[in-house]
């Protein structure tokens, strides 16, 4: 009988499947195919750096969590203020923190609270924080979650950061531009919308058919819904949509197509601040 190759006082009954050397059942460790000796069994481990991406690649998405979490706060927040927030009318905290042309212009809008100091800036982040109603908040969270997953495993959690709000002040660029009426406007779909477009940008740079997935269905549902029924913010989706499309050319570029790092760093900073000189211009 051999003997193993780590124990010579000890008969081996088998041998290594990989490497063939003779060893007891000390020394044997099973493997998807035969067993493996210890030595060949630490060889095929991989390496610290693969070990702690597989491990992070399906667990750690920090920022999407937290993204959902300020939003459901401030929904709470604002129902506990008026329950009237719970079943989507438009209450006092709406009116301070969402977003019109009209109110960034000091204008009359119909509440009580009057005067209203112009160029309140924050408006164009705040009224992506704010929702109408539990079903608003519920399907903007659920996008999110799906969306914010995949984006966020792909770019890491500082540039995702970058392509949420490049893409949610992109939203309040195009309320400004396209929804001119008297209603306050806010939610996170025009943040979403980027997150959807910018994915399926990255699908399409990939040479995969987005409408074979499901982001190109989900978006082209959105897209028709979006125009089809009233009440939605057309320009906040529009805006959103193609601020995170831009943002995702460069961020999501493939790997035998890449761009340099900080490419994709510069590219939703500079969205942002279009998106904000923009702001400013047309309110004037």
């Amino acid at each position: 009988m051999p003997h193993c190759y780590r124990h010579p006082n000890r008969e081996a009954g088998r041998s290594c499947t990989r490497c063939g050397r003779p060893a007891c059942s000390d020394c044997l460790v099973q493997a998807a195919v035969g067993s493996h000796c210890l030595d060949c069994a630490k060889a095929a481990r991989p390496d610290v750096a693969t070990r702690a991406k597989l491990a992070s690649s399906s667990v750690l998405t920090p920022v999407t969590y937290s993204i959902i979490g300020i939003n459901v706060a401030v929904f709470l927040w604002m129902a506990a203020a008026d329950s009237n927030t719970m079943s989507g009318r438009v209450t006092e905290l709406h009116a301070d923190l969402g977003l019109s042309k009209l109110i960034l212009q000091g204008r009359i809008l119909g509440f009580d609270r009057l005067p209203i100091p112009e160029h309140e800036w924050y408006r164009l982040v705040t009224s992506g924080f704010i929702h109408f109603g539990l079903f608003h908040i519920a399907m903007n969270m659920l996008l999110l979650f799906q969306l914010g997953n995949l984006v966020e495993r792909a770019l890491g959690g500082t540039r995702m950061v970058l392509i949420y709000v490049a893409s949610l002040l992109a939203g309040s660029l195009g309320v400004l531009l396209v929804d001119s009426g008297a209603g306050v406007s806010g939610g996170a779909s025009g943040a979403v919308f980027g997150l959807m477009a910018g994915a399926a940008v990255g699908l399409h740079r990939r040479g995969v058919n987005v409408f074979s997935t499901g982001i190109g269905t989900t978006l082209l549902l959105n897209i028709v819904l979006t125009f089809t029924i009233s009440g939605i913010s057309k320009g906040g989706h529009v805006g959103g949509a193609i601020g995170g499309a831009i943002c995702g050319f460069v961020m999501l570029a493939p790997g035998w197509k890449p761009l340099p790092k900080w490419a994709t760093y510069a590219t939703p900073i500079a969205v942002a601040l279009v998106a904000l000189v923009g702001s400013v211009a047309i309110v004037g």
